[in-house]
């Protein structure tokens, strides 16, 4: 009977509502809970149907974080328009906010530095950790020699620990 009855679900489909569409073209759906002929209960699904089909071609931010929250299950009702073009909304005046924001502190900064009341970020040319003992001093570097030809088996010996 299971073999009829997957044979009837996928020729007619599974039963799933459109719940809404964004404004990138993705189409969101939920199947609701199910029951089988077996009676084991299939709980609810949410599925987006992404409007570039292809994986390859998703990128971080084409479905909105509403949205992602509703598929997620973070969220028990899917988001209005109005809430997407409100939240919208805020994004932008945010990131208006905080460009005018860093501007004025540029102006700040610079007009600091012209009065003299922070000095200017010195420009050092020494190379590597303060802490080093080779700090600010001249690199030898040395090409590195082998001695693969003149090496003989045997020649080498360890020194004595005792030293």
């Amino acid at each position: 009977m299971s073999r009829i009855a997957a044979i009837l679900r996928r020729g007619f489909g599974v039963v799933r509502e459109h719940v809404g569409t964004d404004h990138l073209g993705n189409k969101y759906y939920l199947i609701p809970e199910q029951k089988t002929w077996t009676g084991r209960i299939v709980r609810a699904k949410r599925i987006v149907e992404a409007a570039n089909a292809k994986e390859y071609e998703y990128m971080e931010g084409s479905i909105p974080m509403e949205w992602d929250a509703w598929i997620r299950g973070r969220r028990k009702e899917p988001p209005s328009i109005e809430e997407l073009l409100k939240n919208e909304s805020n994004r932008e005046q945010i990131k208006t906010k905080a460009k005018e924001v860093e501007e004025k502190d540029r102006a700040l900064l610079a007009k600091e530095y012209k009065e003299g009341l922070v000095a200017t970020p010195a420009r050092t040319a020494a190379k590597g950790h303060a802490a080093a003992t080779s700090f600010d001093k001249q690199e030898f570097n040395e090409e590195p020699t082998s001695t693969a030809n003149a090496f003989q088996p045997g020649s080498w010996m360890p020194t004595s620990k005792k030293d």
